[in-house]
């Protein structure tokens, strides 16, 4: 009998991940991040792959309050910006069941650690997906996705990547996973910073000298950040992560933009924020000067827009 695999949100990773676990045989159910009233039970979830494949299957979809006791694996898809409250729901349910955090930012496993989850571990996504239709997403497999350890034993994870792992979503087992983390932050505060502010699609960095010097603005400082916590990053690697991810993405909307347009919060505060924050309490908050600026622009603009 398979482990059942309970994965929290019903957004673009979340719909992918469940057709793609249950294609490979695996018990999966799809539960709402946030609260509210939710009418359907089930989905039947279309998945339109970047080699012209489409994989479907019908997914059980739950609110968290519906569900009993979580035993399996959980993993979260949500926005990172509700962790603090997705972990007081959680806290009464999921016993002893590790839980994998597919999530953007900076410590956002904080509040995991914080209410004693036993198991808690960390993926940098290298994948993107977008909803195109109601249950309907598309798919762009990058490279697996490494999974780390936060708080339990790396003799486990192994075991736990191998339940995850399938041909068209894979993962990897990753010792340094927080350096991982550091590199997808900093791109991410390039990315979810710049292009909303000029509301422009990701391909902009390998199209403009000027947006990729800017961005490299925004690497210095982050890697200046990461160094003071003895986190050993190479700018240039960096860079052209960057630039690899902006070539290949070229024409899509981050998912800040997406999110500003449609009058929804943002994850700013813990990526560039999160990073803000670190300089301030390492006491060097000039390390951090452009990096803040921007998600502090980015706040504005997402708040600004809610309420108009």
């Amino acid at each position: 009998m398979h482990t059942p695999i309970y994965i929290i949100g019903v957004g673009a990773i979340g719909m992918t991940l469940a057709v793609m676990l249950r294609q490979a045989g695996k018990e999966v159910m799809l539960v709402h991040g946030r609260q509210g009233n939710y009418s359907e039970a089930e989905a039947s979830i279309m998945v339109e792959c970047s080699d012209g494949t489409v994989l479907s299957a019908t997914i059980p979809i739950h609110t968290l309050e519906q569900v009993a006791p979580l035993n399996g694996l959980i993993l979260l898809t949500t926005k990172s910006f509700g962790n603090q409250g997705l972990a007081r729901r959680l806290s009464s349910k999921t016993g002893q069941s590790p839980l994998i955090l597919l999530q953007n930012g900076l410590d956002i496993e904080a509040p995991f650690l914080e209410a004693d989850f036993p198991e808690v571990y960390r993926c940098v996504l290298l994948a993107t997906s977008q909803v195109r239709a109601v249950h309907t997403v598309s798919y762009k497999p990058v490279a697996a996705s490494p999974i780390g350890v936060v708080r339990g034993q790396e003799s486990s994870l192994a075991a736990l990547v191998e339940q995850l792992n399938t041909p068209q979503f894979p993962f990897r087992t990753e010792i340094a996973i927080q350096r991982a983390v550091w590199e997808k932050v900093i791109t991410n505060c390039v990315f979810n910073a710049i292009c909303p502010l000029l509301g422009i699609d990701n391909g902009i960095f390998h199209r403009n000298a000027s947006a990729l010097a800017l961005a490299g603005e925004i690497i210095d400082e982050c890697v200046a950040v990461a160094k003071e916590v003895n986190i050993m990053l190479n700018r240039q690697e960096v860079e052209q992560r960057l630039l690899d991810i902006s070539q290949r993405s070229d024409g899509q909307l981050i998912s800040t933009l997406v999110d500003i347009n449609h009058g929804r919060e943002t994850e700013i505060d813990t990526l560039n924020g999160a990073v803000a924050n670190l300089a301030q309490r390492l006491e060097k908050p000039n390390l951090a000067n452009r990096t803040r600026l921007l998600g502090e622009l980015i706040r504005l603009k997402s708040a600004v827009n809610r309420v108009s």
